[in-house]
């Protein structure tokens, strides 16, 4: 094919009047003309200087036209970067000006704040509101409605997704088409996904869960979507009795547990309920299948390998576990210092090896080096273990990350900017057990000599530096931090000190 990705997502539904998006409020896109938007944004993009191998960033609301710019970004060969709506224009900038992009597309609310960020970075500013409007669709109106599909090959570039380090730095995850359509169509085989499904899609479409997981499944399979802008509790009961299947993160299924309305006969007809992002209670598990009828499929997965493993559709989802690796996707637990192979049943670091692993990250071979190795296997991060049946079981993090509501937080990124505030000496941001979003973030700063610091102030400056997902929760004095005799702060001992800081206990 001479674009395997846009060709296996997108061309097959040339010309079909088929259904695609189920939008709020009513109304549905079709494949054909979902395939005609996508086409006129191509030719704008042309337009506007972008070649095959060229990003183009966007940071915009949910929207069926957000979700065309990734199609045609596809069928142009441009390399899609999607940023998380909530980034401050300072994160934004960096994003910009590392990947190189050529187009920046945002939120009219948001033009006069990006303006600068386009121009430093040499790149085009182009608007797109959630309800469609803005230049980059007047543009596109005079358009042609096809646009002839640049040839890529599966080695070839698809998109960037950053991911922060815990040196602060973020990283532009290299994925491929190979590893997007190998994916997608593994797990749609999986869960059984066909053109008769029907997905709740409630997630974001700035990463891997709801993107290149939930949306390419669908594509791949011939099903449809009832497309939701964002989580809404009202919004989701509405939608559930025309769906068959949907995806979420454990906070959307702690939130439905709090509705009476969710009840096991309005989701009777369901197939599947699958979660993933962050790590999914087994309390949650119980309840849920207590209350529906239905056991939620957990998978693991990450920015740099789209999904690893997954509880398997048809035998025991194991509570507390992620189930076996995909097929194709070899997963091994090492020693984190010699990276030796470890026994089943001990914990160590956690590699994968398959189709899906990227390709590296984006002007970082250092980083790189340290990640990937030769022979192809990506050192997660992750902590954990294989159990007596075969399940892969994560128990930690060997490095500092927060996953709060399905987003990933690296404390030292927020630890940088506690510790430039008026009357602070020295920070330390960890994750702490919270009901809602799993995990929160607390920030415990240590006050210079004879200073007293303003935490609201402190709170506030936070507020204009970065996103608002990475705010700490409560900011917290201590006289000191805990340290080993080597000096290094044990945040392990702060972690259980405040775990039950959320919890009223």
């Amino acid at each position: 094919m001479a674009n395997p990705l846009f060709d296996s997502l997108f061309g097959k539904y040339a010309g079909r009047e088929t259904p695609f998006l189920h939008l709020d409020g009513g109304g549905t896109v079709t494949h054909a003309a979902f395939l005609a938007r996508a086409a006129r944004f191509a030719h704008v993009f042309r337009e506007l200087g972008a070649q095959a191998g060229d990003r183009l960033a966007a940071q915009i609301e949910k929207s069926p036209e957000a979700l065309a710019i990734y199609a045609a970004c596809i069928q142009s060969g441009i390399v899609f970067l999607p940023l998380n709506t909530a980034y401050t224009a300072d994160e934004v900038a960096y994003f910009v000006e590392n990947s190189g992009a050529r187009i920046l597309v945002c939120d009219g609310s948001r033009q006069a704040a990006l303006a600068p960020v386009a121009a430093a970075a040499g790149a085009v500013l182009e608007t797109l509101n959630a309800d469609g409007s803005g230049s980059l669709r007047d543009r596109a109106e005079s358009a042609p409605d096809s646009f002839e599909t640049v040839a890529r090959d599966a080695d070839d570039l698809a998109a960037f997704l950053y991911t922060s380090g815990t040196t602060g730095r973020s990283k532009g995850a290299m994925l491929t088409q190979t590893n997007l359509l190998s994916n997608a169509e593994v797990l749609a085989d999986q869960w059984r996904f066909t053109d008769t499904d029907v997905l709740l899609h409630a997630l974001p479409i700035f990463h891997t869960h709801g993107l290149f997981v939930a949306t390419n499944i669908t594509l791949v399979a011939g099903g449809s979507m009832i497309f939701l802008p964002k989580f809404d509790q009202d919004r989701i009961i509405a939608a559930l009795p025309m769906a068959t299947t949907m995806m979420g993160v454990p906070t959307f299924y702690t939130r439905l547990l709090d509705d009476p309305r969710f009840t096991r006969d309005l989701v009777r007809h369901m197939r599947l309920f699958v979660s993933g992002s962050a790590p999914l209670l087994a309390e949650t598990h119980v309840q849920f299948e207590e209350r529906t009828g239905h056991r939620i499929l957990e998978r693991y997965g990450m920015t740099e390998t789209n999904m690893n493993t997954s509880n398997p559709y048809d035998g025991e989802r194991r509570a507390g576990t992620v189930g076996f690796p995909l097929p194709g996707v070899e997963l091994k637990i090492t020693n984190p210092e010699t990276g030796a192979r470890l026994p089943d049943g001990e914990i160590g670091q956690i590699e994968v090896r398959g189709p899906n692993v990227f390709k590296g990250y984006w002007q970082m071979p250092e980083k790189t080096r340290e990640e990937l190795r030769e022979d192809g296997f990506f050192i997660t991060g992750d902590l954990g273990l294989i159990d007596d049946r075969g399940y892969v079981q994560i128990v930690g993090r060997n490095k500092d990350l927060i996953i709060s509501g399905g987003y990933n937080i690296y404390p030292k990124e927020i630890e940088l900017v506690l510790d430039d505030q008026p009357g602070v000496l020295e920070s330390a941001v960890v994750g702490v057990p919270h009901p809602d979003f799993g995990e929160t973030v607390v920030g415990v700063l240590v006050a210079e000599p004879g200073a007293d610091p303003d935490l609201d102030a402190i709170a506030a400056a936070v507020g204009k530096s970065l996103a608002r997902f990475k705010h700490p929760r409560r900011l917290l004095l201590l006289s000191e931090l805990p340290r080993n005799t080597m000096g290094k702060v044990q945040k392990n001992l702060l972690r259980d000190r405040f775990k039950d800081i959320f919890s009223g206990s």
